[in-house]
């Protein structure tokens, strides 16, 4: 007797996965199985990044990042409390530490405002050593509501919750095939055939691949940078009380290397942004060919290129030299000293890239027939993912009339 199909299967067990199906079991009836690719739940962007449960200050208003992040930081730490769950909610300082950033202070106070950020505030370079003693800038914003957090451990404590509530965790189980059924569709996977009437796609840094696999176009590529962090040792870690950013580059999704507190008492700084030349390529050296050449031979890459190449070598330069790396964190803390840090862990950010060249900015959910797909959910889609879950949900009860709860 074949196996009988399950509702949903969501591939992909990163924070995303996770509580999508979450949501799916408790928004609607479905019988859910998540397939993740490797031997362990958040096995990449989620149990790589710097743990940091973001505002929504950097935002556009009115953008699903705006909205998922402020409603997605909310039942995070709500989440977590409940479960007992390692977390604090810190604070954090953004810093300008030139003239020409001061405008894109002001602009991201605007935004935290119209984001509904409840006690942010503009301060001076004494207030703000005030709470951060050793650091060095003309203005700062405090944005008390930034906290940090265990991703990893949220994200097997939903998988639990799947578990207990019916569902299904199945590990080691990337999706090889598709194929479609009377009914539904049928995945192949080293496991065996998981057959299911819908899929949701939560892959992360193989999303794009996985569309193609369904026979979607997705109109856009993965492209992986890579985050290099660094460690402060015992003695530099007293010159950083919490987590303090500096002001960002607008025309990039990446927000410069800072400092983060982290939940064991150290501090951590990164991360950069350079390209790897594997999807998950951790470490400065790993190769795969064909992760190179998908955006070596992508137009949208080079056209990426012939407009920002200035800040790649920038970027490539502050990866190959300690020196280059701890300058942009003197800006902010004038104390630290080369000395004072180690090379500690990277992750891997999955960015999706338009053939235009475009590095597309918020969060992207496409529909197609029995399929919804996450082609980009990048930062701050950890904070926002138990908020991502219950849209996707949403949406997987209307488009595929599971019923609701």
């Amino acid at each position: 007797m074949s196996e009988q199909p399950f509702d949903v299967a969501v591939i992909g067990g990163g924070i995303v996965g996770a509580a999508t199906a979450l949501a799916l079991t408790r928004q609607t009836r479905a019988r859910v199985v998540v397939l993740e690719a490797e031997g362990e739940l958040a096995a990449h962007q989620t149990g790589h990044n710097s743990g940091v449960v973001h505002s929504g200050l950097y935002y556009r208003p009115g953008s699903q990042k705006a909205e998922h992040c402020a409603r997605g930081r909310q039942l995070l730490l709500a989440f977590a409390a409940e479960h007992g769950l390692a977390h604090e909610r810190c604070g954090k300082l953004v810093v300008a530490t030139a003239e020409r950033e001061l405008p894109v202070l002001a602009e991201l106070e605007r935004r935290g405002a119209a984001n509904g950020l409840q006690g942010i505030r503009r301060l001076g370079p004494e207030e703000a050593r005030e709470r951060e003693p050793h650091v060095r800038c003309l203005a700062a914003l405090h944005v008390p509501s930034t906290g940090i957090i265990d991703y990893p451990g949220v994200t097997r404590k939903l998988a639990e919750l799947v578990a207990h509530a019916g569902g299904e965790v199945r590990l080691r189980a990337r999706v090889q095939g598709f194929a479609r059924e009377p009914g539904g569709l049928v995945l192949e996977t080293p496991a065996g055939r998981v057959r299911a009437r819908q899929l949701v796609n939560c892959a992360g840094l193989q999303s794009d691949r996985v569309a193609r696999l369904c026979g979607l176009d997705p109109g856009l590529r993965i492209v992986p940078f890579r985050g290099e962090y660094y460690e402060l040792d015992a003695a530099a870690a007293r010159l950083v009380r919490n987590l303090i950013y500096p002001v960002p580059d607008a025309r990039f999704p990446f927000l410069g290397v800072h400092f983060t507190r982290t939940l064991g008492g150290g501090v951590e700084a990164g991360p950069n942004a350079v390209l790897a030349l594997k999807r998950e390529g951790y470490h400065r050296f790993d190769l795969r060919l064909r992760d190179l050449f998908s955006w070596l031979l992508y137009g949208g890459f080079w056209r990426l290129a012939a407009r920002h190449w200035r800040m790649g070598l920038a970027e490539v330069w502050r990866s190959l030299s300690r020196g280059a790396f701890v300058r942009s964190l003197q800006a902010m803390v004038p104390e630290l000293d080369k000395a004072h840090v180690r090379r500690a862990g990277s992750g891997v950010r999955a960015q999706a890239l338009e053939p235009s060249g475009a590095l597309v900015d918020d969060f992207r959910f496409v529909q197609a027939e029995r399929q919804i797909h996450v082609l980009n959910a990048p930062s701050p889609a950890a904070t926002a993912s138990l908020a991502i879950g219950q849209t996707i949900a949403g949406l997987a009860g209307q488009s595929f009339s599971l019923a609701a709860r």
